[in-house]
Protein backbone atom coordinates (compact mmCIF):
# COMPACT_ATOMS: atom_id res chain seq x y z
CA UNK A 1 0.00 0.00 0.00
CA UNK A 2 1.25 3.15 -0.87
CA UNK A 3 0.85 6.52 1.61
CA UNK A 4 -2.31 8.63 1.52
CA UNK A 5 -1.95 11.77 0.17
CA UNK A 6 -1.99 15.11 2.93
CA UNK A 7 -5.01 17.41 3.34
CA UNK A 8 -4.48 20.63 4.29
CA UNK A 9 -4.94 21.56 7.83
CA UNK A 10 -8.46 22.41 9.26
CA UNK A 11 -10.06 20.20 6.80
CA UNK A 12 -13.22 19.07 7.77
CA UNK A 13 -13.30 15.28 7.69
CA UNK A 14 -15.94 13.20 6.19
CA UNK A 15 -18.25 11.48 8.72
CA UNK A 16 -18.15 7.87 10.16
CA UNK A 17 -21.29 5.52 10.94
CA UNK A 18 -21.68 6.12 14.84
CA UNK A 19 -21.66 2.09 15.41
CA UNK A 20 -18.05 2.02 14.63
CA UNK A 21 -15.15 1.72 17.04
CA UNK A 22 -11.47 2.46 16.85
CA UNK A 23 -8.61 0.73 19.10
CA UNK A 24 -5.61 2.59 19.28
CA UNK A 25 -2.40 0.70 20.09
CA UNK A 26 0.51 2.42 21.53
CA UNK A 27 2.92 2.19 24.96
CA UNK A 28 3.33 5.65 25.02
CA UNK A 29 -0.05 7.30 26.99
CA UNK A 30 0.85 10.77 25.64
CA UNK A 31 0.27 9.66 21.84
CA UNK A 32 -2.62 7.84 23.35
CA UNK A 33 -4.49 10.99 24.87
CA UNK A 34 -3.71 12.53 21.42
CA UNK A 35 -4.87 10.20 18.94
CA UNK A 36 -7.75 9.90 21.34
CA UNK A 37 -8.19 13.88 21.21
CA UNK A 38 -7.97 13.91 16.95
CA UNK A 39 -10.21 10.59 16.22
CA UNK A 40 -12.87 12.67 19.23
CA UNK A 41 -13.61 14.28 15.80
CA UNK A 42 -14.45 10.99 13.54
CA UNK A 43 -17.40 10.66 16.02
CA UNK A 44 -16.85 6.89 16.83
CA UNK A 45 -16.07 4.90 19.79
CA UNK A 46 -12.35 5.05 20.90
CA UNK A 47 -10.53 2.41 22.47
CA UNK A 48 -7.02 1.86 23.43
CA UNK A 49 -4.85 -0.18 25.08
CA UNK A 50 -0.65 -0.11 25.89
CA UNK A 51 0.60 -3.11 23.98
CA UNK A 52 -0.51 -6.05 21.91
CA UNK A 53 -1.61 -8.43 24.80
CA UNK A 54 -4.25 -5.36 25.98
CA UNK A 55 -5.05 -4.85 22.44
CA UNK A 56 -5.96 -8.70 21.74
CA UNK A 57 -7.56 -9.02 25.02
CA UNK A 58 -10.23 -5.67 23.81
CA UNK A 59 -10.51 -7.09 20.21
CA UNK A 60 -11.80 -10.55 21.78
CA UNK A 61 -14.53 -8.93 24.11
CA UNK A 62 -15.53 -5.90 21.50
CA UNK A 63 -16.46 -5.37 18.07
CA UNK A 64 -14.18 -3.08 16.67
CA UNK A 65 -13.80 -1.89 12.76
CA UNK A 66 -10.24 0.09 12.65
CA UNK A 67 -6.98 -0.55 14.62
CA UNK A 68 -4.11 1.98 14.79
CA UNK A 69 -1.15 -0.04 16.18
CA UNK A 70 2.29 1.84 16.85
CA UNK A 71 5.08 -0.24 15.36
CA UNK A 72 7.66 -0.28 18.21
CA UNK A 73 6.11 -1.46 21.06
CA UNK A 74 7.08 -4.03 24.27
CA UNK A 75 6.47 -7.79 23.49
CA UNK A 76 4.76 -8.09 19.71
CA UNK A 77 5.87 -5.28 17.66
CA UNK A 78 2.86 -3.57 15.61
CA UNK A 79 3.84 -5.33 12.58
CA UNK A 80 3.15 -9.07 14.48
CA UNK A 81 0.07 -7.66 16.21
CA UNK A 82 -1.14 -6.46 13.04
CA UNK A 83 -0.61 -9.64 11.49
CA UNK A 84 -2.52 -11.73 14.47
CA UNK A 85 -5.39 -9.25 13.76
CA UNK A 86 -5.22 -10.17 10.09
CA UNK A 87 -5.36 -13.87 11.06
CA UNK A 88 -7.94 -13.70 13.20
CA UNK A 89 -10.55 -10.49 12.42
CA UNK A 90 -9.39 -10.35 8.77
CA UNK A 91 -12.05 -7.70 8.03
CA UNK A 92 -10.85 -4.84 10.88
CA UNK A 93 -8.75 -2.19 9.20
CA UNK A 94 -4.90 -2.31 10.32
CA UNK A 95 -3.10 1.18 10.28
CA UNK A 96 0.37 1.55 11.41
CA UNK A 97 2.13 4.61 12.57
CA UNK A 98 5.47 4.90 12.29
CA UNK A 99 8.57 7.27 13.51
CA UNK A 100 10.94 5.79 11.40
CA UNK A 101 11.81 6.29 8.13
CA UNK A 102 12.83 2.87 7.60
CA UNK A 103 11.72 1.37 4.02
CA UNK A 104 12.58 -2.29 5.33
CA UNK A 105 10.12 -2.27 8.34
CA UNK A 106 7.58 -0.63 6.15
CA UNK A 107 7.65 -2.99 3.08
CA UNK A 108 7.76 -5.95 6.15
CA UNK A 109 4.34 -4.58 7.14
CA UNK A 110 2.37 -3.98 3.98
CA UNK A 111 3.56 -7.83 3.23
CA UNK A 112 3.31 -9.70 6.31
CA UNK A 113 0.29 -7.45 7.86
CA UNK A 114 -1.28 -6.41 4.64
CA UNK A 115 -2.52 -3.09 6.22
CA UNK A 116 -4.44 -0.25 5.19
CA UNK A 117 -2.47 2.81 5.72
CA UNK A 118 0.75 3.35 7.85
CA UNK A 119 0.83 7.09 9.04
CA UNK A 120 4.35 9.11 10.29
CA UNK A 121 5.14 10.24 13.51
CA UNK A 122 4.39 13.23 14.12
CA UNK A 123 1.11 13.06 11.93
CA UNK A 124 -0.50 15.58 10.28
CA UNK A 125 -4.39 15.49 12.27
CA UNK A 126 -5.94 16.18 8.61
CA UNK A 127 -3.77 13.27 7.21
CA UNK A 128 -4.67 11.18 9.90
CA UNK A 129 -8.01 11.63 9.83
CA UNK A 130 -8.70 11.23 5.97
CA UNK A 131 -7.10 8.16 6.72
CA UNK A 132 -8.62 6.46 9.59
CA UNK A 133 -12.00 7.45 7.94
CA UNK A 134 -10.85 5.72 4.78
CA UNK A 135 -10.01 2.80 6.66
CA UNK A 136 -13.59 2.96 8.33
CA UNK A 137 -15.33 3.45 4.62
CA UNK A 138 -13.42 0.45 3.75
CA UNK A 139 -14.14 -1.64 6.57
CA UNK A 140 -18.33 -0.93 5.93
CA UNK A 141 -17.45 -1.34 2.05
CA UNK A 142 -16.42 -4.58 2.59
CA UNK A 143 -19.36 -5.13 4.96
CA UNK A 144 -21.65 -4.32 2.76
CA UNK A 145 -19.92 -5.76 0.10
CA UNK A 146 -19.86 -9.22 1.63
CA UNK A 147 -23.82 -8.55 2.66
CA UNK A 148 -24.85 -7.48 -0.94
CA UNK A 149 -22.71 -11.13 -2.45
CA UNK A 150 -24.88 -13.24 0.34
CA UNK A 151 -27.98 -11.12 -0.85
CA UNK A 152 -27.01 -12.23 -4.56
CA UNK A 153 -25.60 -15.97 -3.27
CA UNK A 154 -29.07 -16.61 -1.32
CA UNK A 155 -30.85 -14.57 -4.60
CA UNK A 156 -29.19 -16.70 -6.58
CA UNK A 157 -29.64 -20.03 -5.16
CA UNK A 158 -33.34 -19.06 -5.40
CA UNK A 159 -33.56 -18.02 -8.91
CA UNK A 160 -31.59 -21.55 -9.30
CA UNK A 161 -33.97 -23.25 -7.88
CA UNK A 162 -37.29 -21.36 -9.77
CA UNK A 163 -35.14 -22.75 -12.54
CA UNK A 164 -34.70 -25.98 -11.89
CA UNK A 165 -39.14 -25.66 -10.83
CA UNK A 166 -39.40 -24.06 -14.15
CA UNK A 167 -37.92 -26.23 -15.98
CA UNK A 168 -39.55 -29.03 -13.95
CA UNK A 169 -42.70 -27.22 -14.73
CA UNK A 170 -41.86 -27.18 -18.51
CA UNK A 171 -41.09 -30.30 -18.76
CA UNK A 172 -44.51 -31.20 -17.11
CA UNK A 173 -46.33 -29.14 -19.28
CA UNK A 174 -44.68 -30.57 -22.36
CA UNK A 175 -45.87 -33.89 -21.70
CA UNK A 176 -48.92 -32.85 -20.82
CA UNK A 177 -48.72 -30.96 -24.34
CA UNK A 178 -47.71 -34.07 -25.54
CA UNK A 179 -50.06 -36.45 -23.73
CA UNK A 180 -53.22 -33.95 -24.77
CA UNK A 181 -52.06 -34.35 -28.30
CA UNK A 182 -51.76 -37.86 -28.61
CA UNK A 183 -55.21 -38.25 -26.66
CA UNK A 184 -56.40 -35.84 -29.43
CA UNK A 185 -55.00 -37.81 -32.27
CA UNK A 186 -56.46 -40.49 -30.93
CA UNK A 187 -59.69 -39.34 -30.58
CA UNK A 188 -59.77 -37.81 -34.23
CA UNK A 189 -58.99 -41.28 -35.39
CA UNK A 190 -61.71 -43.00 -33.22
CA UNK A 191 -64.67 -40.91 -35.22
CA UNK A 192 -66.00 -43.54 -36.94
CA UNK A 193 -67.25 -41.01 -39.66
CA UNK A 194 -64.79 -39.25 -42.46
CA UNK A 195 -63.57 -35.99 -40.80
CA UNK A 196 -60.53 -33.94 -42.40
CA UNK A 197 -59.18 -29.86 -42.12
CA UNK A 198 -58.96 -28.64 -45.29
CA UNK A 199 -58.24 -25.49 -46.91
CA UNK A 200 -58.25 -23.92 -50.41
CA UNK A 201 -62.22 -24.28 -50.90
CA UNK A 202 -62.54 -28.25 -49.44
CA UNK A 203 -59.80 -29.38 -52.05
CA UNK A 204 -56.79 -29.31 -50.03
CA UNK A 205 -56.54 -32.03 -46.63
CA UNK A 206 -54.68 -30.62 -43.98
CA UNK A 207 -55.02 -33.31 -41.61
CA UNK A 208 -57.48 -36.16 -41.95
CA UNK A 209 -58.62 -39.40 -39.71
CA UNK A 210 -58.15 -43.16 -40.55
CA UNK A 211 -61.66 -43.24 -41.87
CA UNK A 212 -61.07 -40.61 -43.91
CA UNK A 213 -57.72 -42.24 -45.24
CA UNK A 214 -59.90 -45.70 -45.51
CA UNK A 215 -62.72 -44.06 -48.11
CA UNK A 216 -60.33 -41.86 -49.86
CA UNK A 217 -58.28 -45.06 -50.20
CA UNK A 218 -54.77 -43.63 -49.28
CA UNK A 219 -52.22 -44.36 -46.74
CA UNK A 220 -52.38 -42.27 -43.35
CA UNK A 221 -48.98 -40.63 -44.10
CA UNK A 222 -49.90 -39.77 -47.28
CA UNK A 223 -53.18 -37.29 -46.39
CA UNK A 224 -51.55 -34.16 -46.04
CA UNK A 225 -51.82 -32.15 -48.90
CA UNK A 226 -54.25 -34.68 -50.61
CA UNK A 227 -56.13 -32.77 -53.12
CA UNK A 228 -59.69 -33.92 -54.72
CA UNK A 229 -59.17 -36.14 -58.02
CA UNK A 230 -62.37 -35.48 -60.54
CA UNK A 231 -64.26 -34.07 -57.26
CA UNK A 232 -63.97 -36.79 -55.23
CA UNK A 233 -61.80 -38.42 -52.33
CA UNK A 234 -61.97 -41.79 -53.09
CA UNK A 235 -65.51 -42.63 -52.28
CA UNK A 236 -66.21 -39.44 -50.69
CA UNK A 237 -67.37 -36.44 -52.51
CA UNK A 238 -65.20 -33.30 -52.84
CA UNK A 239 -66.52 -30.14 -50.38
CA UNK A 240 -66.24 -27.92 -53.18
CA UNK A 241 -68.61 -29.91 -55.64
CA UNK A 242 -70.81 -29.30 -53.06
CA UNK A 243 -70.66 -25.54 -52.91
CA UNK A 244 -69.97 -25.35 -48.86
CA UNK A 245 -70.42 -21.94 -47.83
CA UNK A 246 -67.67 -19.55 -46.35
CA UNK A 247 -70.01 -19.65 -42.71
CA UNK A 248 -70.37 -23.00 -42.43
CA UNK A 249 -73.32 -25.05 -43.21
CA UNK A 250 -74.16 -28.79 -44.45
CA UNK A 251 -75.05 -30.18 -47.70
CA UNK A 252 -76.71 -33.84 -48.53
CA UNK A 253 -75.16 -34.83 -51.80
CA UNK A 254 -75.29 -38.59 -54.00
CA UNK A 255 -71.78 -39.78 -54.94
CA UNK A 256 -71.82 -43.10 -56.70
CA UNK A 257 -74.72 -45.32 -54.85
CA UNK A 258 -74.54 -43.55 -51.18
CA UNK A 259 -75.63 -40.56 -49.88
CA UNK A 260 -73.84 -38.32 -47.90
CA UNK A 261 -74.45 -35.31 -45.35
CA UNK A 262 -71.23 -32.67 -45.77
CA UNK A 263 -70.96 -30.90 -42.70
CA UNK A 264 -68.52 -27.93 -42.78
CA UNK A 265 -67.37 -25.86 -39.67
CA UNK A 266 -64.62 -22.95 -40.74
CA UNK A 267 -61.97 -21.49 -38.51
CA UNK A 268 -62.74 -18.19 -36.83
CA UNK A 269 -58.95 -16.83 -37.50
CA UNK A 270 -58.47 -17.57 -40.92
CA UNK A 271 -61.63 -17.94 -43.33
CA UNK A 272 -59.85 -20.83 -46.15
CA UNK A 273 -59.95 -23.67 -43.83
CA UNK A 274 -62.68 -25.54 -42.13
CA UNK A 275 -63.26 -29.03 -40.45
CA UNK A 276 -65.29 -31.15 -42.96
CA UNK A 277 -67.19 -34.16 -42.09
CA UNK A 278 -68.71 -36.47 -44.02
CA UNK A 279 -71.56 -38.74 -42.99
CA UNK A 280 -72.83 -41.89 -44.98
CA UNK A 281 -76.47 -41.40 -44.53
CA UNK A 282 -77.76 -43.84 -47.27
CA UNK A 283 -79.16 -46.66 -45.13
CA UNK A 284 -80.57 -43.72 -42.65
CA UNK A 285 -82.47 -42.32 -45.63
CA UNK A 286 -83.45 -45.74 -46.75
CA UNK A 287 -85.25 -46.55 -43.26
CA UNK A 288 -87.12 -43.03 -43.43
CA UNK A 289 -88.34 -43.83 -46.90
CA UNK A 290 -89.83 -47.03 -45.55
CA UNK A 291 -90.93 -45.89 -42.11
CA UNK A 292 -92.89 -43.04 -44.61
CA UNK A 293 -93.78 -45.66 -47.00
CA UNK A 294 -95.33 -47.84 -44.24
CA UNK A 295 -97.23 -44.74 -42.65
CA UNK A 296 -98.73 -44.50 -45.85
CA UNK A 297 -99.83 -47.68 -46.40
CA UNK A 298 -100.83 -48.46 -43.23
CA UNK A 299 -103.10 -45.20 -43.62
CA UNK A 300 -104.32 -46.71 -47.02
CA UNK A 301 -104.99 -49.61 -45.30
CA UNK A 302 -107.16 -48.62 -42.72
CA UNK A 303 -109.18 -46.60 -45.63
CA UNK A 304 -108.95 -49.26 -48.10
CA UNK A 305 -111.07 -51.52 -45.09
CA UNK A 306 -113.60 -49.13 -44.07
CA UNK A 307 -113.93 -48.46 -47.71
CA UNK A 308 -114.31 -52.20 -48.81
CA UNK A 309 -117.11 -53.01 -45.97
CA UNK A 310 -118.95 -49.96 -47.38
CA UNK A 311 -118.60 -51.40 -51.21
CA UNK A 312 -119.26 -55.51 -50.03
CA UNK A 313 -122.70 -55.16 -49.05
CA UNK A 314 -124.01 -53.12 -52.81
CA UNK A 315 -121.97 -55.88 -54.78
CA UNK A 316 -123.47 -58.85 -52.80
CA UNK A 317 -126.95 -57.20 -53.87
CA UNK A 318 -125.45 -56.88 -57.81
CA UNK A 319 -124.38 -60.11 -58.04
CA UNK A 320 -127.43 -61.30 -56.38
CA UNK A 321 -129.95 -59.83 -58.53
CA UNK A 322 -128.15 -60.60 -61.60
CA UNK A 323 -127.40 -64.45 -60.94
CA UNK A 324 -131.72 -64.28 -60.29
CA UNK A 325 -131.94 -63.17 -63.86
CA UNK A 326 -130.10 -65.04 -65.35
CA UNK A 327 -131.87 -67.98 -64.32
CA UNK A 328 -135.09 -66.81 -66.23
CA UNK A 329 -136.08 -67.34 -69.48
CA UNK A 330 -133.92 -64.35 -71.42
CA UNK A 331 -132.71 -63.05 -74.70
CA UNK A 332 -129.26 -64.06 -76.00
CA UNK A 333 -128.14 -59.99 -75.89
CA UNK A 334 -129.95 -60.18 -72.32
CA UNK A 335 -128.30 -63.31 -71.30
CA UNK A 336 -124.84 -61.91 -72.32
CA UNK A 337 -125.68 -58.54 -70.34
CA UNK A 338 -126.18 -60.11 -67.09
CA UNK A 339 -123.03 -62.30 -67.70
CA UNK A 340 -121.45 -59.34 -67.97
CA UNK A 341 -122.61 -57.87 -64.72
CA UNK A 342 -121.55 -60.91 -63.14
CA UNK A 343 -118.31 -60.82 -64.03
CA UNK A 344 -117.82 -57.39 -63.20
CA UNK A 345 -119.50 -57.96 -60.36
CA UNK A 346 -117.05 -60.31 -59.54
CA UNK A 347 -113.83 -58.35 -60.48
CA UNK A 348 -114.86 -55.69 -57.64
CA UNK A 349 -115.69 -58.38 -55.46
CA UNK A 350 -111.91 -59.73 -56.10
CA UNK A 351 -110.51 -56.75 -55.30
CA UNK A 352 -112.87 -55.71 -52.48
CA UNK A 353 -111.45 -59.15 -50.45
CA UNK A 354 -107.65 -57.87 -51.65
CA UNK A 355 -108.30 -54.59 -50.25
CA UNK A 356 -109.73 -56.74 -46.60
CA UNK A 357 -106.77 -58.98 -46.19
CA UNK A 358 -104.86 -55.73 -47.17
CA UNK A 359 -105.88 -53.44 -44.32
CA UNK A 360 -106.41 -57.28 -42.23
CA UNK A 361 -103.12 -57.71 -39.59
CA UNK A 362 -102.94 -61.58 -38.72
CA UNK A 363 -103.06 -62.72 -34.90
CA UNK A 364 -99.82 -63.92 -33.36
CA UNK A 365 -101.18 -67.10 -32.32
CA UNK A 366 -101.80 -67.49 -36.56
CA UNK A 367 -97.71 -67.59 -36.92
CA UNK A 368 -95.68 -70.69 -36.47
CA UNK A 369 -92.79 -72.20 -38.61
CA UNK A 370 -93.46 -71.97 -42.25
CA UNK A 371 -91.17 -74.03 -44.69
CA UNK A 372 -90.31 -71.75 -47.46
CA UNK A 373 -88.96 -74.54 -50.11
CA UNK A 374 -92.98 -75.75 -49.76
CA UNK A 375 -94.63 -72.37 -49.56
CA UNK A 376 -92.88 -72.04 -52.93
CA UNK A 377 -93.60 -75.15 -54.18
CA UNK A 378 -97.16 -74.75 -53.77
CA UNK A 379 -97.14 -70.96 -55.01
CA UNK A 380 -95.73 -72.79 -58.43
CA UNK A 381 -98.36 -75.39 -58.74
CA UNK A 382 -100.98 -72.78 -58.41
CA UNK A 383 -99.31 -71.02 -61.10
CA UNK A 384 -99.33 -74.44 -63.49
CA UNK A 385 -101.95 -73.35 -65.64
CA UNK A 386 -100.33 -70.14 -66.71
CA UNK A 387 -96.91 -72.05 -67.25
CA UNK A 388 -98.46 -74.31 -70.03
CA UNK A 389 -99.58 -71.51 -72.08
CA UNK A 390 -95.98 -70.61 -72.76
CA UNK A 391 -92.10 -72.18 -72.64
CA UNK A 392 -91.08 -71.16 -69.24
CA UNK A 393 -87.98 -72.50 -67.90
CA UNK A 394 -88.61 -72.80 -63.63
CA UNK A 395 -85.29 -73.40 -61.91
CA UNK A 396 -85.16 -73.96 -58.15
CA UNK A 397 -82.68 -73.24 -55.82
CA UNK A 398 -83.41 -74.44 -52.76
CA UNK A 399 -81.58 -74.40 -49.41
CA UNK A 400 -82.87 -75.10 -45.94
CA UNK A 401 -84.76 -72.21 -44.37
CA UNK A 402 -87.93 -72.30 -41.64
CA UNK A 403 -89.37 -68.95 -41.29
CA UNK A 404 -91.82 -67.42 -38.29
CA UNK A 405 -94.79 -66.74 -39.99
CA UNK A 406 -98.49 -67.19 -41.65
CA UNK A 407 -98.04 -70.24 -44.09
CA UNK A 408 -101.24 -68.67 -46.28
CA UNK A 409 -100.09 -64.98 -46.03
CA UNK A 410 -96.22 -65.90 -47.21
CA UNK A 411 -97.82 -68.00 -49.94
CA UNK A 412 -100.07 -65.18 -51.03
CA UNK A 413 -97.10 -63.27 -51.42
CA UNK A 414 -94.59 -65.85 -53.53
CA UNK A 415 -98.08 -66.45 -55.95
CA UNK A 416 -98.22 -62.67 -56.48
CA UNK A 417 -94.01 -62.73 -56.98
CA UNK A 418 -94.80 -65.58 -59.67
CA UNK A 419 -97.45 -64.41 -61.26
CA UNK A 420 -95.75 -61.09 -62.01
CA UNK A 421 -93.14 -62.66 -63.20
CA UNK A 422 -94.94 -64.86 -65.61
CA UNK A 423 -97.07 -61.59 -66.91
CA UNK A 424 -93.41 -59.66 -67.44
CA UNK A 425 -91.83 -62.93 -69.15
CA UNK A 426 -94.32 -63.33 -71.68
CA UNK A 427 -94.26 -66.81 -73.66
CA UNK A 428 -90.66 -67.76 -73.10
CA UNK A 429 -88.54 -66.97 -70.59
CA UNK A 430 -86.93 -68.65 -67.34
CA UNK A 431 -88.07 -67.99 -63.48
CA UNK A 432 -85.90 -68.77 -60.86
CA UNK A 433 -86.89 -69.58 -57.48
CA UNK A 434 -84.25 -69.66 -54.44
CA UNK A 435 -84.53 -69.86 -50.79
CA UNK A 436 -81.95 -70.02 -47.73
CA UNK A 437 -80.70 -68.68 -44.61
CA UNK A 438 -78.31 -65.62 -45.66
CA UNK A 439 -77.29 -64.46 -41.78
CA UNK A 440 -78.11 -65.86 -38.39
CA UNK A 441 -81.70 -65.50 -37.32
CA UNK A 442 -82.95 -64.34 -40.61
CA UNK A 443 -84.13 -66.66 -43.99
CA UNK A 444 -85.49 -65.30 -47.46
CA UNK A 445 -86.54 -66.35 -50.60
CA UNK A 446 -86.21 -64.90 -54.29
CA UNK A 447 -87.91 -64.77 -57.09
CA UNK A 448 -86.17 -63.86 -60.44
CA UNK A 449 -87.55 -63.86 -64.03
CA UNK A 450 -85.50 -62.54 -67.56
CA UNK A 451 -88.36 -60.06 -68.19
CA UNK A 452 -87.69 -56.51 -69.28
CA UNK A 453 -87.14 -55.44 -65.62
CA UNK A 454 -88.04 -52.16 -63.59
CA UNK A 455 -87.50 -49.15 -64.67
CA UNK A 456 -85.69 -46.62 -62.23
CA UNK A 457 -88.40 -44.18 -62.36
CA UNK A 458 -91.48 -46.86 -61.40
CA UNK A 459 -88.70 -48.48 -58.95
CA UNK A 460 -89.89 -45.96 -55.56
CA UNK A 461 -93.27 -46.30 -56.47
CA UNK A 462 -94.11 -49.90 -57.63
CA UNK A 463 -95.09 -50.83 -53.69
CA UNK A 464 -97.67 -48.08 -53.61
CA UNK A 465 -101.30 -49.21 -53.06
CA UNK A 466 -102.64 -48.75 -56.65
CA UNK A 467 -100.01 -48.16 -58.27
CA UNK A 468 -99.39 -50.37 -61.38
CA UNK A 469 -97.69 -50.73 -65.23
CA UNK A 470 -100.36 -52.96 -66.62
CA UNK A 471 -102.90 -51.58 -69.40
CA UNK A 472 -106.12 -50.95 -67.56
CA UNK A 473 -108.31 -53.85 -66.89
CA UNK A 474 -105.21 -56.22 -66.41
CA UNK A 475 -104.11 -55.15 -62.93
CA UNK A 476 -105.13 -53.75 -59.65
CA UNK A 477 -101.80 -52.30 -58.27
CA UNK A 478 -102.41 -53.77 -54.91
CA UNK A 479 -100.35 -57.11 -55.75
CA UNK A 480 -97.54 -55.59 -54.44
CA UNK A 481 -98.21 -52.97 -52.05
CA UNK A 482 -100.11 -56.26 -50.14
CA UNK A 483 -97.50 -58.41 -50.19
CA UNK A 484 -95.17 -55.30 -48.68
CA UNK A 485 -97.67 -54.87 -45.98
CA UNK A 486 -97.93 -58.47 -44.92
CA UNK A 487 -93.84 -58.46 -44.75
CA UNK A 488 -94.01 -55.85 -42.75
CA UNK A 489 -96.57 -57.34 -40.27
CA UNK A 490 -93.82 -60.66 -40.12
CA UNK A 491 -90.95 -58.08 -39.25
CA UNK A 492 -89.34 -58.42 -42.86
CA UNK A 493 -88.79 -56.83 -45.69
CA UNK A 494 -89.58 -57.34 -49.36
CA UNK A 495 -87.48 -55.17 -52.02
CA UNK A 496 -86.44 -54.99 -55.70
CA UNK A 497 -82.97 -55.86 -55.87
CA UNK A 498 -80.51 -55.79 -59.01
CA UNK A 499 -79.52 -59.02 -60.67
CA UNK A 500 -76.46 -60.65 -60.74
CA UNK A 501 -77.35 -62.96 -63.23
CA UNK A 502 -76.82 -62.36 -67.31
CA UNK A 503 -80.05 -61.69 -68.87
CA UNK A 504 -81.90 -61.32 -65.54
CA UNK A 505 -85.20 -58.36 -65.46
CA UNK A 506 -85.90 -58.03 -62.07
CA UNK A 507 -85.24 -59.98 -58.49
CA UNK A 508 -87.92 -59.55 -55.84
CA UNK A 509 -86.45 -60.31 -52.21
CA UNK A 510 -88.35 -61.29 -49.41
CA UNK A 511 -86.41 -61.05 -45.69
CA UNK A 512 -88.04 -62.81 -42.60
CA UNK A 513 -86.87 -63.55 -39.06
CA UNK A 514 -86.09 -67.47 -38.66
CA UNK A 515 -88.26 -69.50 -36.57
CA UNK A 516 -86.29 -70.12 -33.39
Amino acid sequence: MVEAQATPAGAKPPEASPETALLVVDDDDNVRRALRRVLRRTRCRILDAPDAAGALAVLEREPVQVVVSDYRMPGLSGVEFLREVKERWPRIQRVLLTGQADSTAIEEAVNRSEIFRFIWKPWDDGHLLITIQSAIDQFWMVEENERLEAIVSERNAELERLNRDLDGKLAARSQALVRAAQEWRACFDAIGDPLAIMRAGGCEVVRANTAFARAAGVQANMLAALRCTDHAYGALPCPSRCLMPAAGAERETVFGERTWLVRSFPFEEEDSAAVVVFKDVTDEREVSRRLFHAEKMSAIGQLAGGVAHEINNPLGGILAFSQLMSQEQRSAEDAENLRLIQDAAMRAKRIVESLLRFSRRPRDEEKGPVELAKVLDEALFLVGPQLKDGKIEIVRRYAPAIAHGNANQLQQIALNLLVNAIQAIGKTGRITVACGAPAPGRVRFCVTDTGPGVKPEHAKRIFEPFFTTKAEGQGTGLGLSICYQIAEEHGGTIRLEPCDERGCGACFVLELPAHE
